[in-house]
């Protein structure tokens, strides 16, 4: 397959970074046309990337699995942008008038200009919703054309570390990559799950990931309230973990046996079942997995109810709670909501709301929601589409020249197929000589580097060219990393003093 008009979407999560390709069709549904990951769980923490040349590593593999699967080369891709520094800020903006004042749109615009240049510290604005304007005793959602003798714009700052982006585009720009856009995932993700009806009455969203939980608040079409809580699917695996059993195989024991609520019962009969895994050694009795669950479930939610309550439209939400995400999934996990937050109305969301058309199919449990809604949002073409000599196909190139002599239809049709297969087999080939250049750069980077003896760069650029899992480059990386480490081992002390000895010993 040979695809040269999509977008691409990338989530950079705490368990894995997820990519997806597709493209929007007219009737307000989406192909997704590629999909692929890669663990992420050792190298991103709370959506913080903490290392990033293993980031970039597995974004590398991530654009390459995707960019095989298209047959054509990826340019830029869009990125979602959360983790535990995102949240939500209010700030208000003022201007008075000398007398009654007719509110014009570039009045609008320098009270949001003014907004955006509040003082923060080690923090940068991500994306700005404006709430309301006071007007007198009024509040108008559409100030323009009232007049007025004073105005009040209230808005909503999403705020983050200025770090968070400076790290993703350094990996972006290692994997040799354009950022097309940053895109907030919480605002992705609500696009994706949320009905119209449900932002209209007011509802809270509840984005619970591996290790943070994300709660966003919705009332009139507008985000009123957003929060990041450090807690998530991982942090029952740990509390597992603390009766000595390996993370692995407490991941299972949750996976499989493990219930966000359970009725309580007056009978002991079950008061010594044990849960085990299969050839495995690892075991918990049920009444302690039962306990450990629930303490932890009851705490994320207490959270999410202490933002809820924070936001001051607990009372408002009259679509109620709507949950989603990977640890979403656990069994009775709408009934621990009820019982903790007194809300009937919950939803749990595991697909999206937007049709969708797909060759590569997406899972359906919550955990590419966020990544579709990230697709919604992008609007260039991501493909590379530099001119290529005798790439692009005219199968209309004399158009009277066919009136006036009409080929059978079967032939035409011949022809156009074998003029199509052609010019993909030749698109392919150029994706493969771009690849084989990309890792000729790679290469002689690492030579460049290893000539002023940066061994660990070289060593890098060398895992970068590996990356590219080209057959016929496979020798010739092996050749370089072996002459790398042999320097490095020459060049290190421990070398310099054989070598020392081998001179005297000479002598």
């Amino acid at each position: 397959m040979t695809v040269t008009e999509f977008i691409v979407a990338i989530e950079l999560g705490s368990t894995e970074i997820r990519g997806v390709a597709g493209r929007k069709n007219s009737d307000g549904s989406i192909q997704i046309l590629a999909h692929a990951s890669e663990r992420s769980s050792d190298w991103i923490k709370k959506g913080v990337i903490y290392n990033s040349d293993k980031t970039q590593q597995c974004l590398v593999s991530v654009l390459r699995k995707l960019e095989e699967q298209l047959g054509a080369s990826i340019k830029k891709a869009y990125v979602g942008v959360g983790g535990q520094s995102v949240r939500s800020i209010e700030n208000r903006v003022s201007r008075q008038f000398n007398e009654e004042t007719k509110i014009s749109q570039a009045l609008v615009d320098s009270l949001m200009k003014a907004n955006r240049e509040m003082a923060l510290s080690d923090m940068e604005i991500l994306a700005v919703v404006p709430q309301e304007y006071k007007i007198g005793k009024d509040s108008r959602i559409e100030p323009v054309g009232i007049s007025a003798e004073s105005i009040e714009g209230h808005y909503l700052n999403v705020i983050a570390r200025r770090s968070l982006k400076d790290k993703i585009k350094q990996c972006f720009r290692q994997a040799r990559c354009e950022v097309a856009d940053y895109l907030l995932s919480p605002l992705a993700t609500a696009d994706a799950v949320l009905t119209d009806n449900e932002k209209r009455s007011g509802c809270a969203l509840v984005d619970m990931g591996a290790e943070t939980t994300t709660v966003s608040i919705y009332k009139n079409n507008i985000l009123r309230h957003l929060a990041v809580i450090p807690l998530g699917g991982n942090s029952i695996t740990k509390d597992i973990c603390s009766e000595q059993i390996e993370e692995e195989d407490a991941e299972q024991l949750k996976i499989r046996f493990a219930s966000a609520y359970t009725e309580p019962t007056e009978e002991d009969e079950d008061a010594n079942k044990e849960y085990n895994l299969e050839g495995k050694v690892a075991a918990i009795k049920a009444q302690q997995l039962e306990i450990i669950v629930e303490a932890r479930i009851k705490e994320i939610i207490a959270n999410v109810w202490n933002q809820i309550s924070f936001s001051k439209y607990n009372d408002k939400l009259l679509a109620g709670i709507v949950i989603t995400g990977g640890a979403a999934n656990m069994p009775n996990m709408a009934e621990a909501f009820r019982h903790v937050t007194n809300v009937d109305k919950i939803r749990i969301a595991r697909g999206c709301e937007i049709a969708q058309n797909s060759m590569a199919n997406l899972p359906k449990d919550g955990t590419c929601n966020t990544l579709v809604g990230l697709l919604i949002e992008g609007r260039d073409n991501c493909c590379r589409t530099e001119a290529r000599k005798g790439t692009q196909l005219n199968l209309d190139l004399n158009p009277q020249q066919e009136t006036n002599q009409p080929q059978p239809a079967e032939e035409t049709k011949s022809e156009t197929e074998a003029e199509l297969k052609r010019a993909q087999e030749q698109q392919k080939e150029e994706l493969r000589k771009k690849r084989l250049a990309e890792c000729d750069a790679y290469l002689a980077e690492a030579e460049s580097l290893l000539s002023r003896n940066k061994f660990k760069a070289a060593l890098k650029e060398i895992e970068n060219a590996r990356q590219m899992n080209l057959e016929e480059k496979r020798e010739e990386i092996n050749q370089l990393e072996e002459k790398i480490n042999k320097r490095k081992k020459e060049d290190s002390w421990f070398g310099r003093f054989t070598k020392g000895l081998d001179d005297i010993m000479k002598e």
